[in-house]
Order: structure tokens, then C-alpha cells, then sequence
């Protein structure tokens, strides 16, 4: 639970989680040792001084660290923990949707655990939309078109194959689609993280609702414009968040020109953990206002604490069907531990 300085209690629903795996002896081959390497960079250079983590741990916390880190000294009041395969770079895979949900049931009112699949896997691709949906009534999947399968670099959202998977989605109600469109991570294609399919998916699946992670960073602009025009387009502020503290004039130039072009109703916070953890950046955001100069290029949009609080958690709970005066109700019943079980 996050409170402001004035005392009141705001609903943070954190959209971008990970529970992952990349210590060494999880790791297939170098790819994988420089995918986290690249993660740690991320983390090492962009986060304030005292939030800096171990190489370590970094590759590999417990439950009791992300649980701790979001739910007893974070602001978190719930989290969607995204899955993110990478076989070709990890043994058990980097962030698999049966290790989340195993930590995930333990704490079943503050967790959502989205899957993942690859549209190139053909009929065990679509096999395995309907074994994540029967198995664990999933709502949302993590779109990661950069991965590395057999010889292929990437794919596109609207391949073919993947809209076979998108029409079964549908039909399964699996209706949030969350993609990572955003900075690349060694060794993986920047070009394969391009914001040109989403234009072609969100079009052709509007009764989808296309997250997309990162909000296009660093091709911001062009996210922007399809995302004006396409209604059922969001925009994950994961790796935005952190410039708040490195680079606060950039994140205010980011905030309004998501604020003028997308609109407050559409931008969901994320923290990225384990790459930066959430306590930090919720009371950095809620201090936060876009400098004048800024916003008055943009009509004038501001980060008000209605904007704020709609970023912090209600645009997302929609998205979810998430009745935040019951889930706070129900929280109350069922407060942080000290420590995960």
C-alpha cells in the first residue's frame, strides 16, 4: 500500500514483474550470460546508488525477496509477473509461467501471473494456449518478438502464425496482450522489437487490449502515433519509470507526450523488478510534476494525483476486472507477512 504525504491510500497495481532464473547453472550457453548481463546494466545504471543489488542475487532473488520488495517495503498492492521463456538462453527458461504461479499461490490476492507462447511452435503453439488457459485461467500472455527459436531471430505480431494464436486468445478470453517493445537486450535484434506490427494487430484484434511494454522506447514517436488512433492500444511506463531519477527532464518530456497523444486513461505503471524495485519509484512519481515549458508544448497536460493515481493502479484493475474497493477489502483481511512462506 502506497500513502501520500497527506495520508491518503492509493491502489498500486504493478503491471511489469518478473520472477526469473538466470543464475549460471540455469544458463544454456554465453546468450544467456550476456541477456542478464544486460539486464544488470540496466539496473547498475539507471537506478540510484542504495538500490543497487549484488550480480548475484540479481540473477537469481528467493520468494521472500520479491514478496518483501513489493509487498512489505514496497507500495505494491498487487503485481502481474510476466512470463518470458528464452529457451534457447535459459534451461528451465528466464521466467517461466509454472515457477511464477507456483510462488504466485501462495499469495493468490496480490499476484496475476500472465503466460507466454511462441506463435512459431505452429500446433503446439496453440496446444499450449489452451493448456495455460485450462491450467492456470490465465488473462493476459507476454509477447516477446525478439526471441530466438532454432534459426529465427524473430517474428512479427502480425505474422500469420501469430494471428492463428491471437484469433484463439480471443476465443479463450484471453484478452491483454502485454508485448515488449522497447530498448533491446543483448544478444537479441533491436529491429525485431519495432512498433510497426502493433498497428497491423491492434486493428485486426480490437477486442484485444494491446499493452505494450516499455511504450515503444526509444521509438516513441512512432508509438505515439498509432496509439492515438488505435483505442484498444496501452502504454506500459516499465523502463520509463526509472528516468524519473536519471534523467528527470527526459521523463518529463516521455510523460507528456504519452499525456497529449495517448491520454491518462491508457498509461500503466510497471516497475520492471527485479531490474528496479518498485518503493523508490512510486514515491519519486508521486513527488514528480512535468517541468512548465515542457507541458506547455503539450496543451498543457499535468501529472495530477487523479492522473497519477489512475497510472499507479485503476488503469490496469480495469483492464483486469479488478473491483479495487473489494480487492482493498480484501487485502485488509489478509495483510503482508513478515517474510514470504
Amino acid at each position: 500500500m502506497f500513502k501520500t504525504p497527506d495520508g491518503r491510500e492509493i491502489f498500486v497495481l504493478d503491471s511489469h514483474v518478473h520472477y526469473w532464473d538466470a543464475s549460471p547453472e540455469n544458463q544454456t550457453n554465453v546468450q544467456g550470460r550476456q541477456f542478464i548481463d544486460c539486464f544488470y546494466a540496466y539496473h547498475t545504471n539507471l537506478s540510484p546508488e542504495d538500490q543497487l543489488w549484488e550480480k548475484a542475487k540479481f540473477e537469481k532473488y528467493s520468494e521472500e525477496d520479491i514478496y518483501r520488495d513489493l509487498f512489505v517495503d514496497g507500495p505494491d498492492d498487487m503485481a502481474i509477473v510476466q512470463s518470458t521463456y528464452l529457451k534457447e538462453f535459459y534451461n528451465n527458461g528466464f521466467s517461466s509461467i509454472e515457477r511464477s504461479t507456483s510462488m504466485a499461490e501462495r499469495h493468490p490476492e496480490r499476484f496475476i501471473v500472465n503466460g507466454s507462447f511462441d506463435p512459431r511452435d505452429g500446433e503446439k503453439a496453440l496446444e499450449y494456449i489452451h493448456y495455460m488457459k485450462e491450467t492456470f485461467d490465465i488473462k493476459g500472455v507476454k509477447m516477446y518478438t525478439a526471441e530466438w527459436n532454432g534459426d529465427s531471430k524473430g517474428w512479427a505480431l502480425n505474422d500469420p502464425a501469430a494471428y492463428k494464436c491471437f484469433e484463439l486468445c480471443e476465443k479463450l478470453g484471453i484478452k491483454n496482450v502485454h508485448v515488449h517493445k522497447g530498448p533491446t537486450i543483448r544478444p537479441l535484434s533491436k529491429d525485431a522489437f519495432d512498433v510497426h506490427d502493433v498497428d497491423h494487430a491492434a486493428t485486426d484484434f480490437v477486442n484485444l487490449n494491446w499493452i505494450i511494454e516499455h511504450c515503444g522506447l526509444p521509438r516513441l514517436d512512432d508509438f505515439c502515433w498509432i496509439a492515438t488512433q488505435e483505442t484498444n492500444v496501452y502504454a506500459g511506463l516499465a523502463v520509463a519509470m526509472p528516468f524519473i531519477h536519471s534523467r528527470p527532464r527526459y521523463f518529463g518530456e516521455v510523460m507528456a507526450e504519452l499525456l497529449w497523444w495517448v491520454g491518462e486513461d491508457k498509461l500503466l505503471f510497471g516497475s520492471d523488478y527485479a531490474i528496479w524495485t518498485p518503493q523508490w519509484l512510486v514515491e519519486q512519481f508521486w513527488d514528480y510534476q512535468i517541468p512548465e515549458d515542457i507541458s506547455a508544448e503539450r496543451g498543457g497536460v499535468q501529472l495530477t494525483d487523479e492522473v497519477k493515481e489512475k497510472i499507479l493502479g485503476l488503469n490496469a484493475a480495469k483492464l483486469y476486472d479488478i473491483d479495487v474497493a473489494q480487492k482493498r477489502a480484501q487485502l485488509a483481511g489478509v495483510p503482508v507477512q513478515i517474510a514470504a512462506e
